[in-house]
């Protein structure tokens, strides 16, 4: 072989070899671009999964938040629900009596009587109580009446209902706190 054909084939064999490191300089750095891509991607997925359980936290303690916000309404509107359960047998002794100097010949104790009742009866108005609408001839519902008795209905009409109304009941804001006593007609 002569030297021109050795040049030659040096040269040939040299663009071979730096045609081969290019290839494999590509290679490496696409490798390198997808492993800085999968790290990238790794990264952005540690992210939406902290997001999300962020999101999840968040909303958890709003619901918590909202739950006993509503928890401590509820605690200050029947905050005084034992003292008022207490009052009401003073209420109604109140209104017995005022039924029975209503009989009397005495009109101003009878005033005074009733002076006293409406303002106690406004106090606890004042701090949530209402009574319980029941009265003779409503129909018997198991979920607000109790039911003290059943008597023979008078008539076909009075059957299921309310015949009278023995004690009177009383809510304290949406919940009842005491019962109507009822008789009831079968």
């Amino acid at each position: 072989m002569s030297k021109k054909e050795k040049s030659e084939d040096l040269q040939d064999n040299i663009a071979e070899n730096e045609e081969a490191v290019v290839e494999k300089t590509a290679e490496v750095e696409a490798d390198a671009e997808l492993e800085e891509l999968s790290i990238e991607d790794k990264l952005k997925e540690e992210l939406a999964t902290e997001k999300d359980k962020f999101l999840r936290l968040f909303a958890e303690f709003e619901n918590y938040k909202r739950r006993t916000s509503k928890e401590r309404m509820e605690l200050f509107k029947t905050a005084g629900q034992e003292v008022i359960v207490a009052l009401l047998p003073v209420k109604d002794d109140f209104e017995r009596a005022l039924k029975e100097l209503a009989k009397s010949d005495s009109n101003e104790m009878y005033k005074g009587v009733e002076l006293i009742h409406n303002k106690f009866a406004e106090t606890l108005k004042n701090k949530g109580l209402e009574e319980v609408g029941a009265k003779a001839g409503d129909v018997f519902d198991a979920e607000i009446h109790n039911a003290v008795t059943q008597i023979a209905a008078p008539s076909k009409k009075m059957k299921g209902k309310l015949i009278d109304v023995i004690e009177k009941g009383y809510k304290l804001g949406d919940r009842i706190i005491r019962h109507p006593k009822v008789v009831v007609g079968k």
